[in-house]
């Protein structure tokens, strides 16, 4: 006995590593966890670990202790199942129900009929006479109709359209279609135990007055927890032990009325009154054990039956792209057309197709439920989890194909407030990423000085993220990610009101997103809001010399627009400027900012640095910069100051120049060892001991800079301000 619970506890150690592993490769192609862990179970089973060391396999996971793994893998479905119904809010069925009833019941009824028919073709080549064909019907039928919840609310999370009408269109579908299809499945599970419909009408009239039981009584319960809840402020061991044995309770009452464990814990969840704050702890103290110990067990079970050596025939595979093909037609062309009856224009009825279409871990629990019975043989089991990986693989890209990035963007701007008109029509755009808003205001103040009031018209965005590291967690889930955007936004607000002059807020406009990738979405923002700059802060790592290591080298490295580094040394001052200048693109950029700081407001002064001495030699300013000078109003000239320095160390002219100023610019280059994830040796050194705070440059395009348009706007010829002469605006 000591010897198996050590075995056991093995193969979880294995099966927790390897489904870990395999999910962050899946992530890192912008595809559900979930996928990862279907195929690390399949791994550990007779397709892979089998076929390669069927020696390993059977020593690691003999058939004396695969019984344990079933008893956990069970738990995990129960306890799953009841984050599922928690995770089930009533207000996901508050938009436009009519028309996601019609659309969730054709999108069933349709893959359901096909189903059948496919049935005719199948029954009698895998299955056999003991499984009745009403209950290989139902079984097929469910299989090819389900929708996977918690996967497609996922999606839209991470791609932001939970307020777009797709978003909330979707989201209502797929839980009209989630009750209904748990009901289809009840029914197969009482149909398969007696081979017919007649012999399951007791078990049905038991599971609908236990329903009417649990929604009465059992809510009656669950809403003093509530309201207990509300009295105390907090989920108490006791109070959570109590819903536990509920839900155990109501899983073995399900299981003995002949339907199945899981029902009783949906129900459970179910019914529970959405409470936020009780929703939110519950489901967060619950769902870390499940997710990362007990649901992993439970897809290497499945895998240890999934046994794709038994497709050994092109009859075989023939048949299983068959069933793949069928559960793709009719889900998605059953939700296409009952969208476009409804009025759904293409395109959007088109992406609706595809989110219905994904079938993730909920396939996967109703083919075990089939296997389990035997009304679904190991051969239609295998075609089937081959159909469940291929439409969950099929949905991000196919979505983003369909409804792509930028038409997400003009959804979420119709729903948001307008967008002023002088930021719609800004010529020069900033985007600040703000991962923490209360330590962050020099790097705002900054972006807003940059921005200034006498240049072109400019908008500053603050962009905040909120990553998202787990597929099934409950900060995942559309409500939970509005309560936290929602959040985000306050604080936000509290920058911007902190910011001075007063006046220069109204050229910041926030933007928040749900990512699970800040780098990637950051450079995909930038990119579709046209910015000219990313302004990021930066921080010495405090275990590593890789300065550019982390979320600020994947911006610079992934970005295709202009990026500035800011090293923020605590200074509230912007009145002296320092250009570290020797005539290179970044550099420029570094410049090109400087005037831009310098002209919008009349107190500044600037130095520029050109260094000369060691391994460099006089070169003179380069001809832009040298005609921009002389165009220069004498009112922003006379505050320009241009020096030239040999410096055996050049290095240390910076360094020692810069204690004398408030921001110190300086320019990076790949010379100087961006391709090392570095800062280049000229800039490391810099980050470290420069004595202001420092905006390290980096321009994207390779062409020379136009640095003469930093005093006009494009789109028409400068003028003066009058109550500054000689200032183009």
């Amino acid at each position: 006995m000591q010897t198996n619970v050590i075995l056991v506890l093995v193969e979880v150690l294995v099966v927790i590593a390897l489904s870990r592993l395999v999910g962050l490769g899946c992530r890192w192609i912008k595809q559900p966890l979930v996928i990862g862990e279907i195929i690390a179970g399949i791994m550990l089973g007779p397709s892979l670990l089998g076929l390669l060391a069927p020696g390993l396999e059977a020593a690691l996971f003999p058939a004396t202790v695969v019984p344990f793994l079933n008893v956990l893998s069970q738990v995990g479905l129960i306890f799953f199942m009841f984050l599922i119904g928690l995770e089930l809010n009533p207000k996901y069925l508050s938009g436009k129900l009519d028309v996601a009833v019609l659309i969730s019941h054709v999108s069933i009824l349709v893959p359901f009929s096909l189903g059948t028919l496919l049935a005719l073709l199948l029954y009698p080549l895998v299955s056999n006479a003991s499984v009745s064909f009403t209950a290989f019907c139902l079984f097929l039928g469910a299989a090819m109709s389900i929708t996977a919840f918690p996967v497609l609310a996922r999606i839209i999370t991470e791609n932001n359209l939970q307020n777009t009408r797709l978003g909330t269109l979707a989201l209502t579908c797929a839980a009209v279609d989630d009750v209904t299809a748990w009901c289809m499945l009840a029914l197969a599970i009482a149909v398969a135990h007696t081979n017919n419909m007649l012999g399951a009408l007791p078990t049905i009239v038991e599971a609908l007055l236990y329903v009417a039981l649990m929604v009465t009584v059992g809510r009656w319960f669950l809403k003093r927890v509530a309201a207990h809840y509300e009295r105390t402020g907090r989920l108490t061991q006791f109070v959570l032990a109590g819903i536990y044995m509920t839900v155990v309770t109501s899983a073995i009452l399900t299981e003995a009325m002949g339907i199945h464990f899981i029902f009783g814990g949906f129900l459970v969840g179910a019914v529970m009154p959405k409470n936020a704050g009780l929703v939110r702890e519950l489901a967060q103290k619950t769902e870390d054990f499940v997710l990362t110990f007990l649901l992993p067990v439970f897809f290497a079970y499945s895998g240890l039956k999934t046994q794709i050596g038994l497709l050994n025939q092109p009859f075989l595979w023939l048949l299983c792209a068959v069933v793949v093909l069928v559960a793709i037609g009719g889900k998605y062309f059953g939700t296409y057309i009952a969208a476009r009856v409804s009025g759904i224009e293409n395109r959007e009825a088109s992406a609706l197709g595809w989110l219905m279409n994904t079938r993730g871990l909920t396939e996967l629990i109703v083919l075990n439920i089939g296997l389990n019975l035997g009304v679904i043989s190991p051969l239609l089991f295998t075609m089937l989890v081959v159909m469940a990986l291929v439409t969950t693989f099929m949905t991000s890209p196919l979505l983003e194909w369909t409804y792509p990035k930028e038409l997400i963007k003009l959804d979420v701007e119709e729903l948001s407030e307008a967008e002023p008109v002088e930021a719609a029509a800004a010529n020069y755009r900033i985007l600040v990423p703000v991962s923490n808003p209360s330590t962050q205001r020099g790097l705002m103040q900054l972006a807003v000085a940059i921005a200034g009031s006498k240049l072109q018209r400019a908008v500053v965005h603050p962009l905040s993220l909120i990553e998202l590291e787990e597929d099934y967690a409950f900060s995942s889930t559309p409500s939970e990610a509005d309560r936290l955007i929602q959040a985000r936004q306050s604080r936000l607000e509290e920058l911007i009101h902190s910011l001075e002059p007063p006046e220069v807020r109204q050229l910041v406009q926030p933007i928040i997103r749900i990512t699970n990738n800040v780098a990637r979405t950051t450079a995909q923002i930038a990119t579709l809001d046209q910015a000219n700059l990313i302004l990021m802060g930066w921080h010495r790592p405090a275990f590593s010399s890789n300065r550019l290591g982390g979320k600020v080298g994947q911006i610079l490295s992934t970005a295709r627009v202009d990026v500035g580094v800011f090293i923020d040394r605590g200074g509230e001052r912007l009145e002296k400027l320092l250009v570290a200048y020797s005539t290179n693109i970044h550099d420029e950029l570094g410049l090109e900012i400087a005037l831009r700081l310098l002209v919008s407001a009349d107190h500044r002064t600037l130095t520029v640095l050109q260094m000369t001495g060691g391994d460099q030699t006089h070169t003179e300013l380069n001809y832009e910069f040298s005609t921009m000078m002389e165009q220069l109003p004498s009112t922003v000239r006379d505050r320009i100051d241009l020096k030239i320095v040999e410096a055996v160390e050049p290095i240390q002219a910076v360094v020692e120049a810069s204690a004398a100023f408030d921001l110190t610019l300086a320019g990076t280059s790949r010379a100087r060892g961006i391709q090392r994830q570095t800062l280049g040796r000229y800039t490391d050194q810099l980050a470290i001991e420069c004595r202001s705070s420092l905006l390290i440059t980096r321009r994207h395009s390779q062409v020379t800079s136009n640095l003469v348009s930093v005093l006009s706007d494009p789109n028409h010829q400068p003028t003066v301000d009058t109550e500054n002469p000689g200032v183009g605006v």
